[in-house]
């Protein structure tokens, strides 16, 4: 039976009509507008390089309360094709910063100023790598330890609970996923039929651009880069991907739709609209859950977005922070 719970209801997301657009939501989220002003979290980063296991390296940025021990620390993972600048990052982590929380900023391979780290090209399924790196960090927490993921950063973050409910992160006490893609492909086949795909189609080929440039006798995406869609790109990559006989297998391979999640043992917290334009509310709904998973799907809030006041405040942010606050309290 789908022991689907809807949390939230007692303080929903509920901005004003005119700021209520799925569309409105989800491109202001990542505007830069949202970054703008003094972020103390940056002026405290450094430059961290995480051990990911077997020679690869993943590139963070760690900011740590300069008068506070004993503070929670939040691991941020971002969305296909962003970064540790990416907006909602900044202002995530500006936020939890601001509220008294160290902040690790993680770069999944090939994002961000990290393409020359690692001669093997990024794919969705590199779960193994991104969980060597956050045992790392979580070494350098001086507190309960917090994950949070946005979009493929939200399937990273759910895939990590998983991993972890298995072979524990250490002082790991919540993961909170923000509009997570649970099945790939059909997220695929949503930003082709919408109009981010040029935005994404343009990204993904500077970032092909700057790993050939890097490893020039490795990659020749010659071919790739003259498609125009992400599933062409997709398909016209997988040769590079040998462990996958088909780019479905490729998907399926961190597909986390039904039962995918039903052997959590870590708290899960998931933050969805259903107005989301890329990511199907009914992959939420599907989700057999046990006591370890919550689901707050919301009427609106589009991808990533959920904006207000709109468009520099945020309404996950104020959530997550209450949800990790009562960690605090309990610990």
């Amino acid at each position: 039976m789908n022991d689907l719970r809807t949390e939230g209801a007692d303080n929903p997301f509920n901005p004003p009509p005119w700021a209520g657009n799925p569309h409105l939501q989800t491109i202001f989220g990542s505007f830069r507008v949202r970054a703008w002003g003094s972020n103390p979290m940056l002026a405290s980063a450094r430059e961290v390089l995480l051990d990911g296991g077997m020679g690869v390296r993943l590139l963070g940025h760690h900011s740590v309360q300069p008068e506070r021990e004993n503070c929670p620390f939040v691991l941020l993972i971002h969305g296909w094709e962003g970064s540790s600048e990416s907006t909602y990052m900044l202002s995530t982590g500006r936020y939890l910063f601001s509220k008294g929380c160290d902040v690790l900023r993680l770069n999944l391979r090939d994002h961000g100023q990290s393409h020359h780290l690692n001669e093997g090209l990024f794919h969705g399924a590199r779960i193994e790598e991104v969980f060597h790196a956050t045992r790392r960090a979580a070494q350098l927490s001086r507190g309960p330890f917090f994950i949070i993921g946005f979009s493929l950063g939200g399937n990273f973050a759910l895939r990590l609970a998983m991993k972890s409910s298995e072979n524990p992160i250490p002082n790991l006490r919540e993961v909170f996923s923000i509009s997570p893609s649970l099945d790939p492909h059909r997220a695929t086949i949503a930003i082709d039929e919408s109009p981010y795909r040029p935005y994404f189609v343009r990204k993904w080929k500077k970032s092909l651009r700057k790993k050939q440039a890097l490893f020039p006798e490795i990659y020749d995406f010659t071919e790739v880069l003259k498609l125009r869609t992400c599933m062409e790109m997709t398909e016209s990559i997988m040769k590079y991907y040998p462990e996958f006989p088909t780019y479905m297998d490729y998907f399926r391979r961190y597909t986390l739709t039904g039962n995918a999640l039903a052997g959590l043992t870590v708290p899960v917290t998931i933050i969805a609209a259903e107005d989301d334009p890329i990511i199907s509310a009914d992959d939420i709904r599907g989700l057999r859950h046990n006591g370890c998973l919550k689901t707050i799907l919301e009427r609106r809030g589009g991808h990533c977005g959920f904006l207000d006041p709109f468009p520099f405040g945020c309404w996950y942010e104020r959530k997550i922070m209450s949800l990790i606050s009562r960690h605090e309290v309990h610990s």
